[in-house]
This record gives C-alpha cells, sequence and structure tokens, in this order.
C-alpha cells in the first residue's frame, strides 16, 4: 500500500504543475492586455504610451512569458497569486472568505447526490422492472438530460408558481446562522447535484444488477445469512468500487457548476467571483481561481486513487 501511494503522490505533482501552466500560458495568449484594461479604467481611457509602457514595466507583462511564469509559480508556492487588478489587493484576500462558500456548496451537494442516490439504485437493481424501478430510471433520465443551471431556474419557477415562494437567495455563514444557512444552501445544493444523483443512482443500478448475480452471492444466501447482510456486506462492498470512482469524479465536476449555481442564487462563492474576474479582465484572479479549483479536483482524485488501494487489494498489489 505505501508504494502505491508513493506512485499516486509523485504522479500528482506533475499533474499539479502542468494546471499551473495551464492556467498561466492560457490566460497570457488570449486577447486583451492587463495594463490597458487598469488604465482604461482608472483614466477612462485617457492614456500615453509611456503611460501604457510604464505601467506593463510595473506588471512584468514586458518581460519574456517563461521569466513571468517563473516568478508567477515562485509565488504560488507561497500561497501568494498576486494582487487583484479590480480589488486592488491581494487576490488569495479576495478568496480566503468565497472557497469554504463553494467547498460548503459541493460537500452538501455530494452528501444529497449519495444519500439519494445509492439507496435508489440498490432498491433498483434488487427490484428490476417493477414500479419503482421505472419511476427510478426516468428520474435518471431526466436528471442527466436538464442542465445544472436549468434545473436551477425550473426549481425557482416552480416554487413561485405553485407556492408563490421565492427560496432565500444570498449566504449566511453556518457558524453564524446554522438553520438560515441551510435553507440558503438546500436549494443550489439540490439543483447542483441532480445530474450527479441521476449519473450515481445510474452506475449503484447497473453495478449492483452485476453483482447480484454473482456465485458468492448464492454462496452467501445458501448460508442462511440475511438478505441485509448479503447486500450490504457482500454486495454494496464490491460494488462500491465504480460509485466511489464516480462519485469523486462529480465532486470535482461540481466545482465547475458551481459558476452558474451562485450566480443564480446569489452565492459569494468562487463561481461568481470568477464570473465577475472575467467581465473585469482581472487575470490573477482568474488564474488563481483556475489553479485553486484544479488543484482541488486533482486533490479529490488522488484520493480516490488511495481510497481504491485501501478497499481493493488487486488494485494494491498490481
Amino acid at each position: 500500500m505505501q508504494q502505491y501511494a508513493i506512485k499516486r503522490i509523485l504522479l500528482f505533482i506533475p499533474t499539479v504543475l502542468l494546471v499551473t501552466m495551464i492556467a498561466f500560458f492560457v490566460m497570457a495568449v488570449l486577447p486583451g492586455d492587463p495594463a490597458i484594461a487598469i488604465l482604461e479604467g482608472d483614466g477612462g481611457g485617457q492614456y500615453t504610451q509611456e503611460d501604457l509602457d510604464r505601467l506593463r514595466h510595473e506588471l512584468g507583462t514586458d518581460r519574456n512569458k517563461f521569466v513571468q511564469y517563473g516568478d508567477w509559480i515562485g509565488g504560488v508556492v507561497r500561497g501568494d497569486f498576486g494582487d487583484s487588478l479590480w480589488f486592488n489587493s491581494p487576490v488569495m484576500t479576495e478568496l480566503a472568505d468565497r472557497i469554504p462558500v463553494t467547498v460548503e456548496l459541493a460537500v452538501l451537494s455530494v452528501l444529497m447526490a449519495v444519500v439519494i442516490a445509492v439507496p435508489l439504485g440498490i432498491v433498483s437493481a434488487i427490484k428490476p422492472d417493477s414500479p419503482l424501478d421505472y419511476g427510478s430510471r426516468v428520474f435518471t433520465l431526466i436528471g442527466i438530460a436538464i442542465p445544472n443551471f436549468l434545473a436551477a431556474v425550473l426549481m425557482i419557477l416552480f416554487l413561485l408558481k405553485v407556492f408563490d415562494w421565492l427560496p432565500a437567495l444570498g449566504y449566511v455563514d453556518f457558524w453564524d446562522n446554522p438553520a438560515k444557512n441551510l435553507s440558503q444552501m438546500f436549494f443550489p445544493a439540490f439543483a447542483l447535484a441532480l445530474y450527479e444523483m441521476a449519473f450515481i443512482a445510474r452506475v449503484t443500478r447497473s453495478s449492483m444488477m452485476e453483482i447480484i448475480r454473482e456465485d458468492y452471492m448464492r454462496t452467501a444466501r445458501s448460508k442462511g445469512l440475511a438478505e441485509r447482510v448479503v447486500l450490504f456486506r457482500h454486495g454494496l462492498k464490491n460494488a462500491i468500487l465504480p460509485i466511489l470512482t464516480i462519485s469523486g469524479w462529480q465532486f470535482g465536476r461540481l466545482f465547475g457548476g458551481t459558476v452558474v449555481i451562485e450566480t443564480i442564487f446569489l452565492i459569494p462563492g468562487m463561481g461568481r467571483i470568477l464570473i465577475e474576474a472575467v467581465q473585469h479582465r482581472d487575470f490573477p484572479l482568474i488564474q488563481a481561481a483556475i489553479v485553486i479549483i484544479g488543484m482541488a479536483i486533482v486533490s479529490i482524485n488522488l484520493l480516490v486513487d488511495l481510497l481504491y488501494g485501501w478497499l481493493d487489494p488487486r488494485i494494491r498489489y498490481a
């Protein structure tokens, strides 16, 4: 297990480095000059070429791109992503309060998806072609077909039309008011989790249906074990690997979905500030958000790989 973990961690390092390179060089080749954006914002478009050259020198954008990357990555290692062009303050100062909000939204969405989808998939697998199974399959098809942002809009319209009630928008910190925080985060988390819920339920159903037909499941029943023990100790334990893979992958995918969901529900998280940074051409803030989201996704995949090795000795010693 130790050798397996070391291999995965060693692969993690170049992957993170690749994420930083993509974040930096993609932003470097995109149209737009941060110096021009600053001057147009401050002086209403009135500036000279001398002002532009001086600001480019101050920002360091007149140097070779690889030199700029070397300086930037050195700051990233220290947790310094530079100063925001929009806020005129350190990038991490602006992101410090927003990262926990997005993490909370993503965690609630994953918990909601797993708690609902896994039992739904198990019941659907042990009772195939039943009304519950047909209902589950219809639900999963709808969940996969509807994008997260459309589900959020339809949810708000449904609540307004049927109940004449608008869900609470905005955000209150959990430690200030837990009840209000959860009431505000429930509907965004559900809208974000709908696709993941449907996908995990389908994977759970197919995985459990395959496991149920195995010989060791019949052997366990022939020994007189309770059906609950057979399903959960022998069935779900062996079906958990693909479910774990999909859950980890979907958790990483949720960070991309938060961009639109946070904007719709007025949640001050990473996704919302990323949209605003793009609108204001705040390149340091965009780069920092991309790197942090990318590192979160890579870290989750690393954790899933390590859990894989812990749960399945065949992978551990491969």
